[in-house]
């Protein structure tokens, strides 16, 4: 496959006061199926066609993107949903205010199991018997301790009677390197997102007993994240690398361009995993098993709105796990990190239709219903909790 991309399209005119302030960006990334719009941004030129030049970084963990942010060595980056909110609260690291320039997918991530733990346990009420009846402690990996994955993970078992912080071990490894830890026999299980889960079963390794759909249909996902700084002393610079981004997923709704991107993604500058693997999981009707996670990239701009609403629930599981020791003011902080001005006008400039709400309502796999309000008495009135 030729690694040439195309020239860019003819697209908006970058001059003037509108001319990216930083034209040439550094941008992070983890070596996952959800970094595909930044390799499709670079790869059709969509960065080109809005006057930047996007450097693409991979970046060795989640730990590696945070501190390369704050150092400045990475103008922005493909990051978890919570890595940003988890800066902006002063928890695991060093303290910084952050900004969200907009979400990059939806869904897309598992938790697998290894193959004797499922051959026990092929079901969260299953796995609560086991870890109940056994004297031993299970270890279960996630990737980065305000993240996604380690929230729905915890969510899941919680939801199962399974005490997140109690009853099981949690690690924390980076994504690339979840598979090799299942087969040395390091975890029982992680959530990831993919392809790597879908690596650990096919080697016959791992078994993907649950989607992250599952827990939370249409969940928040991977965001590119700047610290709130650049975005502030950048804004042609933010609103052109949303443009360009927003361009990419838009492109990825189309099934052949997926088939695309799973091989530009299976180089060994990108993802450096197998085609076929990356495939199965990229494309839902590849999956016959029915373990195609359901990622949405773009869904006519539904899944690249920044709702304030997603960023309060991370913060309310932060409090329901005692990250957090009071309540923050769940609201405020979400309208300071999530850009919705800089949002707005980028995807006005393409015509991406906008929410008229910040907030959406989601039904998550224990019947409750999150919609932003009454934060605080959400994050306290779960019975599992710290």
């Amino acid at each position: 496959m030729s690694s040439s991309p195309p020239a860019p399209q003819a697209g908006r005119v970058i001059a003037g006061s509108d001319a990216p302030e930083k034209p040439q960006l550094r941008v992070g990334f983890i070596a996952l199926t959800d970094c595909a719009p930044l390799v499709i941004a670079v790869a059709r030129g969509y960065d080109r066609k809005y006057g930047l030049e996007i450097v693409l970084q991979r970046q060795p963990s989640w730990a590696a993107v945070r501190d390369r942010l704050l150092s400045g060595d990475l103008d922005a980056s493909h990051a978890l949903y919570g890595l940003g909110y988890g800066i902006q609260l002063g928890l695991g690291g060093p303290q910084r205010d952050m900004a969200m320039l907009m979400s990059l997918n939806q869904g897309g991530q598992a938790i697998t199991l290894s193959r004797a733990l499922a051959a026990r346990a092929a079901s969260g009420a299953a796995l609560a018997r086991v870890i109940h009846g056994s004297p031993d402690r299970l270890t279960f990996a996630h990737t980065f301790p305000t993240g996604s994955h380690a929230m729905l993970l915890y969510y899941w078992l919680a939801a199962h009677g399974i005490h997140p912080l109690h009853d099981v071990r949690s690690t924390v490894i980076p994504p690339p390197q979840m598979a090799e830890a299942l087969r040395r026999g390091d975890v029982d299980g992680y959530c990831v997102g993919e392809p790597w889960n879908a690596l650990a079963q096919s080697e016959g390794k791992g078994l993907t007993v649950a989607l992250t759909s599952e827990v939370w249909p249409n969940h928040p996902e991977k965001v590119l994240a700047c610290t709130r700084d650049f975005a502030d002393r950048h804004p042609n610079t933010a609103r052109a690398l949303i443009m360009a981004l927003l361009e990419a997923c838009r492109y990825l709704d189309v099934p052949a361009h997926r088939e695309e991107a799973a091989s530009w993604l299976a180089l060994p500058d990108f993802v450096d995993a197998p085609r076929d693997v990356i495939a199965a999981r990229l494309l839902p009707e590849k999956a016959a098993d029915g373990s195609a996670p359901g990622i949405r990239f773009f869904a006519d701009g539904e899944a690249n709105y920044p709702y304030l609403s997603d960023g309060m629930w991370m913060a309310t599981q932060y409090r329901r796990w005692g990250m957090l020791r009071e309540d923050p003011d769940y609201l405020r902080i979400a309208q300071s990190i999530n850009r919705l001005d800089l949002y707005r006008e980028a995807a006005a400039q393409l015509g991406v239709a906008v929410p008229a709400s910040t907030m959406r309502s989601s039904r998550l796999m224990d019947g409750r219903t999150w919609d932003g309000g009454h934060a605080a008495g959400y994050a306290r009135g779960f019975d599992i909790r710290a």
